[in-house]
């Protein structure tokens, strides 16, 4: 049997190559309770983790002002809200 394309054998990326980003806002309570859950996990899995203040980014508050806090992962949005822990470890470690 030949072996797959190396297309069908591609790694997930590492935990250090993925970035989650945090926008928010200060005096938000919703902020603060999405900030403790990216803190665990991505300090459970070795991931690197940025904040955003989208008072101080005209592009981010138009793009994302009715929804924060907002979540990315590597640059995508993954939630809004309110962010699940568990459905973020699986994002991350997928």
């Amino acid at each position: 049997m030949a072996d797959m394309s190396p297309i069908f054998r591609r790694k997930p990326p590492a935990p250090q190559d993925r970035l989650v980003t945090l926008i928010r806002k200060p005096g938000c309570h919703l902020c603060d309770d999405a900030q403790l859950v990216v803190e665990k996990v991505c300090a459970d899995l070795g991931v690197p983790w940025e904040q955003k203040d989208i008072t101080q980014d005209p592009e981010l508050h138009d793009q994302y002002w009715e929804q924060i806090p907002v979540v990315l992962v590597d640059g995508a949005q993954h939630t809004f809200w309110r962010v699940n822990e568990d459905r973020l470890r699986k994002a991350l470690t997928d």
